[in-house]
């Protein structure tokens, strides 16, 4: 089923549209449906295993969907990919690799794939050094890094080409207390400039920096609304989350 949300005149930046895709036969995303305007933060939030990387891998044109498409900034993630693509920040699941190089030679790869270069690229490189305080790191082998760090660093390629939209699939997974609460504070400076959605299982992370949730269950979108609606009295998500998907 396609959701839709907010009749605003302001146009979606991110769309999807009957979005669907099987794994050896098992439908694993159902027609999920949904767009997203300039400037908003929205949780996609599920279980584990409810659909949210798969959803968040066709959205980056990194799987190919068996129906249905979606679109960045009007460029189709299958048909136009290059394009679609350079219109977005990606942080993956359970980022990782490339833990022979050092933050500033991963950033400089980075950059190279994005046809940054020259001095442009120190200055895309310095410009995210400085928003996400990697100066301490960036003569680090990406294996010596905690995940935290670690995370820091591929949320900095993210952003390298100052992208309108970041598509962060788990941002916070596997890290403690103190690096969930720096990463949240992160994304939450991020979001004035930029449509963002993340995905993730941990429902206070979408009470405390989204304006809006989805929520997928087995592979279908069983809610598409403003956190606010969703939320009770004392500002949880827990009871509308779990009549959803229980």
């Amino acid at each position: 089923m396609a959701f839709s949300h907010n009749p605003s005149l302001v146009p979606p930046l991110i769309v999807a549209d009957r979005l669907t895709i099987r794994y050896d036969g098992k439908t694993a995303v159902s027609e999920a449906g949904f767009s997203i305007p300039k400037g908003s933060t929205v949780g996609f939030l599920g279980a584990n295993g409810a659909g949210k990387s798969s959803t968040m891998r066709m959205l980056a044109g990194f799987r190919v969907p068996a129906s249905g498409s979606a679109s960045i900034a009007g460029f189709d993630v299958v048909r136009q990919r290059r394009q679609a693509q350079s219109m977005i920040g990606y942080l993956p699941e359970a980022a990782g690799g490339f833990g022979h190089l050092t933050a500033t030679e991963f950033l400089r790869f980075c950059s190279e794939t994005r046809e940054i270069s020259g001095n442009r690229a120190k200055q895309a490189i310095d410009r995210c050094c400085a928003e996400l305080d990697l100066d301490n790191v960036m003569s680090t082998p990406l294996r010596h890094l905690s995940k935290g760090w670690r995370q820091r660093v591929w949320l900095a390629q993210a952003l390298l080409h100052e992208p309108p939209a970041l598509i962060l699939d788990e941002p916070t997974d596997g890290l403690d207390p103190i690096q969930k609460r720096q990463i949240r504070q992160l994304i939450a400076r991020l979001s004035p400039d930029r449509t963002i959605i993340l995905s993730t299982h941990i429902l206070e992370e979408a009470e405390q920096i989204c304006d809006r949730a989805i929520i997928i269950d087995h592979g279908v979108i069983v809610a598409d609304q403003p956190v606010a609606d969703l939320v009770d009295d004392r500002g949880s998500l827990a009871a509308s989350f779990f009549r959803l998907v229980g």
